[in-house]
């Protein structure tokens, strides 16, 4: 059994196979717990926008919420300017203060509500964080900014309202605001929330493990085809496979009923986009380095899933992982897919930022191919004749 075990740990595959496990969990480890470090302190990086069209009791609401919210808050002039700005993830949330607020406030059997948009196309997370937010806001508005400013509101409102009667009306505030939270780009269900994060892992790891074949394949050909031959019959197949694996892939997102926005054609060509780059960015590290190629591919899959949004809104992640996250092709992907897929504006932006990638591993694998030394195919030289 010894002689057994020694023979198969002899070729360098087995120690590859254990180093490789081993790599896994330590980059994992670090990656995982440093990317996902102070996100709970990070919430003061989210941003919510207040429409304020109340300028009596309304002010003094958004005055109180910005010296105490512990957010980010922008105040917009118009509602549709804070949707936009919500649509475009520049937000994580609208407050809405309605024209008729203080009215409200001040008739007897009514409630004032106030307003919260929240956009569905975002990580989960996002959503419970900022509905949570919307409850404690108006708890505030109810026990502390109302409260504390409506009897001289209510006052310089009505000169002639006595005193004791806005404080008594005052007092009486304190259960009158309540939430009316509303969403935009709704998501149905779990499965199709959890859809850019289990597309965009599966894509990088089926690329990884496919470029990491071609590799293989690249060697086995040997001196039997030049290198441009072989560089370029590799990158055909892998834009070739990366179109029709976009498709099986678009297909059953559909028929097992996943929720598309944009239609068939706009999620097929964009995963067909995005798994090209992953291919190609993984093949220019294989390129570079050879079968160490697949060490820096395992970091690029565990540094992609931390900070590309899917799990965890980015404003969460640390200034370290929010920058690097800018220049890794998973950022564009979940991005794009969440507009496709829930809604939200075009993916323009994604698609150029996923060529510039693309189109920058691409001249890196191609210098370096050129760069090696080709492997020259053997000389059989004749026997010497001792005639």
């Amino acid at each position: 059994m010894g002689s057994s075990i020694a023979a198969f740990l002899k070729p360098a595959t087995t120690k590859v196979g254990i180093i490789t496990a081993i790599t896994f969990q330590l980059l994992f480890s670090i990656i995982w717990m440093t990317g996902y470090s102070g996100v709970s302190d990070n919430t003061k990086n989210l941003k919510i926008a207040i429409v304020n069209e109340d300028q009596a009791m309304g002010g003094k609401v958004v005055q109180n919420l910005q010296s105490n919210l512990p957010f980010q808050t922008e105040v917009i002039a118009s509602n549709e300017e804070a949707q936009d700005k919500l649509d475009m993830r520049e937000v994580q949330m609208v407050m809405h203060i309605s024209a008729d607020f203080s009215k409200k406030l001040q008739s007897p059997g009514q409630t004032a509500p106030i307003t919260y948009t929240v956009n569905e196309s975002n990580p989960s997370m996002t959503k419970s964080v900022m509905q949570a937010v919307a409850g404690n806001i108006t708890a505030t508005v109810n026990k502390e900014a109302v409260a504390s400013g409506a009897s001289a509101v209510l006052t310089q409102m009505n000169p002639q309202l006595p005193a004791e009667q806005a404080t008594q009306i005052a007092q009486g505030l304190a259960s009158k605001v309540t939430s009316d939270i509303q969403s935009t780009n709704k998501v149905k269900d779990m499965p199709n929330q959890m859809l850019p994060m289990m597309l965009v892992l599966a894509s990088i790891v089926g690329t990884m493990i496919m470029g990491m074949n071609f590799s293989v394949t690249t060697n086995l050909l040997g001196a039997s085809l030049t290198k441009t031959q072989k560089m370029a019959a590799r990158i055909a197949i892998t834009v070739i496979a990366a179109i029709v694996v976009g498709l099986i892939s678009a297909v059953m997102v559909v028929s097992l009923g996943g929720h598309v926005d944009k239609g068939f054609v706009a999620l097929w060509g964009f995963e067909s986009l995005f798994l090209l780059t992953f291919a190609l960015v993984a093949q220019m590290f294989l390129t570079l380095f050879g079968n160490a190629g697949m060490l820096f591919n395992i970091a690029m899959l565990s540094l992609q899933l931390v900070s590309s949004g899917a799990i965890v809104p980015r404003e969460l992640l640390s200034n370290f992982y929010h920058s690097m996250s800018n220049f890794f092709p998973a950022t564009y992907a979940v991005n794009g897919l969440m507009n496709i897929l829930f809604g939200g504006p075009g993916v323009g932006s994604e698609v150029g930022f996923l060529f510039v990638i693309a189109g920058g591993a691409l001249v890196i694998d191609m210098l370096v191919v050129f760069a090696k030394k080709a492997k020259t195919a053997p000389v059989v030289g004749r026997v010497p004749s001792n005639a």
